[in-house]
C-alpha cells in the first residue's frame, strides 16, 4: 500500500517515527510546516497522515466528517476503535482520542480510489501556506506569529455524490478567515471533479492562534524562510535519490 513507507504497523497497532511523518508531510502533501520537521521540539504527526491511515483502514463513505482532538507525537501507538457502524476513532493505548470520524451512506474499500482521493486531498491541503493563508491574512490585516507559526487542523467534511469514481481531483473553491481577537478560524472550501463534472464537495477548518496585526515584512520573511526550507529539502532528496 502507498502509505507503507510512512507508518510502522505491528498487530492491530501502528505508530510513526519522526522521519516517516516528516517525509509524508514534505514528499506527499508538500507541507513544509516547521512543526513537522524531525528536529522540532514541538513536533507532531501531520493530521493529513492520520486522516490517510484512517481512510485506508476504514474505507471512503459517501459522507464523512473528521474531528481532530489531539496532537500525535512520534512513537505513540494508535489503533482504530469502532464505536459503532457510523463512528470510528484513532485512539492510543490509554483510550485517548486523536481523530474521530463519523460517516453515512455506502462505503468503498477500493484501494486505488482511496489512494487517489487521499493523495489529491493532502496535496491540496498542503497548499495552505503560503498560497491560501497569506492572501487571507493580508485581507484581514491580521497574521500568525511569524516566529512561532501555529495553525492547527480542527475538522474536515467530505461528501461524494457517488462512489463509482476512479480519479476525482480536488478543486479549491474559496476560503475565509474569521478573526476574533488573537484567534481565527480558517475555512477552506473545495470540490471533487472527475472528467470536468463536480462529483463531491468538502470543507476544511483550521484554528490559527496568537494572531498579531499584519506586517508585510514579517510575512515576506516567513514566506522566504518557507521557500528556502522547501528548496533545501527537495535538493537533499534529489541528491539522495
Amino acid at each position: 500500500m502507498f502509505l507503507t513507507p510512512f507508518v510502522s504497523t505491528q498487530d492491530h497497532q501502528f505508530k510513526f517515527t519522526r522521519e516517516q511523518a516528516s517525509h509524508f508531510a514534505k514528499k506527499v502533501a508538500g507541507d513544509f510546516n516547521p512543526i513537522h520537521d524531525e528536529d522540532n521540539k514541538r513536533f507532531c504527526v501531520p493530521g493529513d497522515l492520520l486522516f490517510a491511515v484512517l481512510l485506508q483502514k476504514e474505507g471512503i463513505s459517501k459522507k464523512m466528517r473528521f474531528d481532530f482532538s489531539g496532537m500525535v507525537n512520534d512513537g505513540i501507538a494508535l489503533s482504530v476503535e469502532n464505536k459503532c457502524d457510523k463512528e470510528s476513532a484513532l485512539v492510543d493505548e490509554k483510550g485517548k482520542e486523536y481523530l474521530h470520524m463519523s460517516r453515512e451512506g455506502e462505503v468503498s474499500h477500493n484501494a486505488a480510489f482511496i489512494e487517489h482521493v487521499v493523495t489529491n486531498y493532502v496535496q491540496f491541503s498542503g497548499m495552505n501556506f503560503p498560497h491560501i493563508m497569506v492572501p487571507l491574512m493580508e485581507e484581514q490585516q491580521m497574521m500568525i506569529n511569524c516566529q512561532r507559526p501555529l495553525v492547527i487542523y480542527e475538522s474536515m467534511e467530505v461528501e461524494f455524490d457517488r462512489l463509482d469514481l476512479t480519479h476525482p481531483e480536488v478543486d479549491f473553491t474559496g476560503a475565509t478567515f474569521d478573526v476574533d481577537g488573537k484567534r481565527g478560524i480558517v475555512t477552506l472550501n473545495f470540490a471533487f471533479k472527475e472528467d470536468g463534472a463536480i462529483v463531491g464537495k468538502g470543507v476544511k477548518r483550521m484554528v490559527a492562534s496568537g494572531l498579531k496585526p499584519y506586517d508585510q515584512a514579517s510575512v515576506d520573511d516567513l514566506v522566504n524562510r518557507f521557500n528556502e526550507r522547501k528548496e533545501m529539502f527537495l535538493a537533499q532528496f534529489a541528491a539522495a535519490a
